[in-house]
């Protein structure tokens, strides 16, 4: 083996050991791809080149490996450039964790040699889009495609790799000034390998790849030489900080989503009423019939929602039921619309609840605490608030009127109908985002997030009632998007 190729394997191994301490031996070979035995005569040469790694588990493993633990010698001459360039993976990569809390492989500079310190967001970012609608892809390159490339060596340094179907229409709609065209990584699906090479062309072996690219994908790099690390972090901030671009964007389709709502409830309220169920021109209304009408409006304005939920009771006890069959009179129907804009790219989110026919004090009394929930959470929402707060002061309204949750702290009596979700989430090119609104979220809330504030109350056998709004965290409070009534009432959002 070539000395170019014995160095990218070393690469890999360290960048896993460091990546992700802890792992077993057998764990760290499948992580590097290289066979047990393999992995114990690099792991040699990784002391040879002044690393010290040491295996923590047990004396048995210890012998076996050889991995004793001690000092490293220094490093030999021949070897003082690939030291270097090990050392700039490491600092690439970052310490993923100290070691000492976890049992497994652990690399670190020799004594003498630099210590890595913060991890460096210095390697290329290489994305190969999981689909049409891969939020990273589309987000660096306004573009959405099945299939391509696109690497960013550095700021203002990127290009976009086609196919011939798509040359034309990503020189037109992509934000990518350098938009070239492959034939062959098109016909062998081999973007992998493209992107490899194209770095090894600029001298570069390592780059930092979305989490959300598919395994074959990954390994296809690493197999190609290429030290990838998974960053968990790549445009996390940046996506979650919304300009006000982003921010129409997002208002725009809820504004769209509001349109289908009133749709659907203008279908309910001229709805007839036999024998408890709802019927329409002779015909029963059903869910499937009120998805169509939702979907036209939608479609007409730009917009679809393939998922979205229209449910009546008591299934719609279950968050996510789709929705099917006959709607009952007297009972709450879920509608829960989140329209993506098909050249936008993003979603909103919007939730009503309403009943055909006389309302029950139970729905009504359900509907009005998860209300008086809504807008308390929406009143605690600023810059700088704990998410967690925020979902705490939804929780404690519904405890305060006698319902419960499965937060801990704030679960409410037995048996009563309860909350057995988060607040909310972010809304953007994906309709789950960052940040998350929910028990134990830590984070702040920042000026620019835009998130759903979404309580509910269910119960198995009786059916549920949700209620979301959707809108933009500022200095000053909640900036809600949303207009259209809270009604439970289907006639008061048409009037």
């Amino acid at each position: 083996m070539n000395r170019a190729r014995r160095l990218a394997r070393l690469l890999n191994i360290l960048a896993a050991i460091i990546a992700e301490p802890g792992l077993n031996p057998l764990e760290l070979a499948d992580r590097a791809g290289v066979s047990e035995r393999t992995l114990r005569r690099d792991l040699n040469q990784l002391r040879e080149l002044g690393y010290e790694v040491a295996y923590t588990s047990g004396y048995e493993v210890q012998e076996k490996l050889n991995l004793e633990g001690r000092p490293a010698r220094a490093p030999k001459r021949a070897y003082e450039q690939q030291l270097e360039l090990l050392q700039a993976v490491a600092q690439a990569v970052g310490l993923g964790g100290d070691g000492a809390t976890r049992t497994g492989l652990r690399a670190r500079p020799a004594k003498g040699a630099r210590t890595p310190g913060a991890r460096k967001k210095s390697a290329p970012i290489v994305l190969i889009p999981t689909g049409e609608m891969d939020a990273n892809f589309i987000y660096a390159t306004g573009f959405p495609v099945e299939t391509g490339l696109y690497i960013r060596f550095a700021k203002g340094d990127e290009v976009l790799v086609a196919s011939p179907l798509e040359v034309d229409r990503a020189r037109v709609q992509s934000r990518v000034k350098n938009v070239l065209v492959d034939h062959d990584a098109y016909v062998s699906k081999s973007w992998a390998a493209l992107a490899a090479r194209m770095l090894r062309e600029r001298g570069i072996d390592a780059a930092r790849v979305s989490p959300q690219l598919h395994a074959i994908q990954l390994e296809n790099l690493r197999a190609s030489g290429i030290a990838v690390e998974v960053d968990r972090s790549l445009f996390v901030a940046e996506r979650r900080h919304k300009s006000e671009a982003e921010a129409e964007a997002i208002h725009a389709s809820q504004r769209a989503a509001e349109a289908a709502v009133v749709e659907v409830a203008r279908q309910l309220a001229a709805a007839d009423v036999k024998d408890g169920l709802l019927w329409s021109n002779g015909d029963p209304l059903t869910s499937e019939r009120l998805y169509a009408r939702a979907q036209l409006v939608l479609g007409e304005k730009g917009f679809t929602c393939p998922d979205m939920i229209i449910a009546g009771s008591p299934d719609n006890a279950l968050p996510h039921y789709r929705g099917e069959g006959q709607i009952r009179a007297g009972a709450p129907v879920i509608i829960d619309i989140f329209p993506l804009g098909r050249t936008s790219h993003y979603y909103g989110d919007l939730t009503r609840t309403v009943v055909v026919g006389e309302i029950p004090e139970e729905f009504r009394r359900m509907h009005a605490a998860t209300v008086q929930a809504l807008e308390a959470g929406e009143e605690s929402i600023r810059a700088g608030v704990p998410a967690k707060e925020v979902h705490q002061a939804v929780c404690q309204v519904l405890v305060d009127r006698g319902y419960g949750t499965e937060t801990r702290g704030y679960e409410g009596p037995d048996g009563v109908p309860k909350m057995n979700h988060s607040t909310g989430h972010g809304v953007g090119l994906e309709v789950h985002e960052e940040p998350a609104v929910r028990e134990g979220a830590d984070d702040e809330l920042r000026e620019g997030d835009v998130v759903t504030v979404e309580p509910g109350l269910y119960k198995l056998g009786l059916g549920g009632v949700r209620v979301e709004d959707t809108g933009m965290v500022t200095a000053n409070g909640f900036r809600n998007f949303t207009t259209i009534t809270r009604s439970l009432d289907p006639k008061d959002y048409i009037s």
